[in-house]
């Protein structure tokens, strides 16, 4: 099946950057909010990035009007019938995704692929939460979309052969860099990033060095773009605790169990750069 139509369920940070993204590659995309003021929240955010990238010389205007062209907000799933795949990037939440899955299935083709943008959640879960497992697959974005390269396409139990190669070509056609990943909780990138942000936290904890010394240890003397600790920041640390008590509770692994200091920080609402405070103060 020719994808033509892009469906994004969710214009937050993420479905924003998808839905760019998917317009961007010359897609018809209709991304949804609940709400009229979220949607066009998300839409200005679109805008602003292409507006930026005008100004800056790194995007043709003619490139930034006719992505726009391409892009459709609406409140209502009625507008997502005439869609070939649909990825959802809503709440890390099983009945809340399980909920807009069962409202999609009312309005779209039996054909229509379905695509998780989750980071932790098990594919194979999801899926059991619609009529056509055979057609749901996961395609994890990493932020900020438009500019990080990989995604990484995961395949559960009961994906199609013929769904994985869709989306694995529809990640391509968008100028991503796909991995095929496995149906386990943090996939690939996670599974080994988040222990290593715990670990940071851990050793902080311990005397290692200050938040600032082990940030440019790790920045200078590896080669990192960012220390961990800015790095927690930019992801939030509620997302970071939210992913690490799902990865202890699928692995009962010490590694991925979250340190009590994130803990405390995340109840305090110190969530990092989304909030003015984290690990730093913004």
């Amino acid at each position: 099946m020719a994808i033509k139509t892009v469906g994004v369920v969710g214009c937050g940070l993420m479905g924003s950057g998808i839905a760019q993204v998917a317009a961007q590659a010359g897609y018809k995309t209709i991304v949804r909010e609940v709400e009229q003021k979220f949607l066009d929240k998300g839409l200005a955010r679109i805008n602003k990035f292409l507006s930026d990238g005008v100004e800056k010389g790194k995007v043709a205007p003619e490139a930034r009007d006719t992505t726009l062209a391409n892009l459709q907000g609406t409140t209502s799933f009625e507008d997502f019938n005439d869609c070939d795949i649909v990825v959802e990037a809503i709440i890390e939440n099983i009945d809340e995704k399980g909920g807009a899955y069962r409202a999609l299935e009312k309005v779209v083709r039996p054909e229509t692929i379905f695509c998780s943008n989750t980071s932790s959640l098990c594919i194979t879960e999801l899926a059991a939460n619609t009529t056509r497992p055979d057609k749901f697959a996961g395609l994890h974005f990493f932020n900020p979309v438009p500019l990080m390269k990989l995604v990484e396409v995961i395949r559960g139990l009961t994906t199609s052969e013929a769904t994985y190669r869709a989306v694995f070509e529809f990640a391509q056609s968008l100028g991503k860099e796909p991995i095929t990943a496995p149906d386990k909780p943090g996939f690939i990138v996670n599974r080994l990033l988040v222990p290593y942000l715990l670990d940071a936290i851990r050793s902080y904890e311990n005397g290692l060095g200050t938040i600032e010394d082990i940030d440019k240890g790790m920045k200078l003397g590896t080669g990192y773009p960012m220390g961990p600790f800015t790095l927690l920041d930019f992801v939030g640390l509620d997302t970071t605790y939210y992913i690490a008590n799902i990865m202890f509770e699928e692995y009962r692994d010490a590694a991925y169990a979250p340190p009590p200091l994130l803990k405390r920080m995340v109840l305090a609402g110190w969530l990092g750069r989304k909030s003015g405070h984290g690990f730093y103060k913004y």
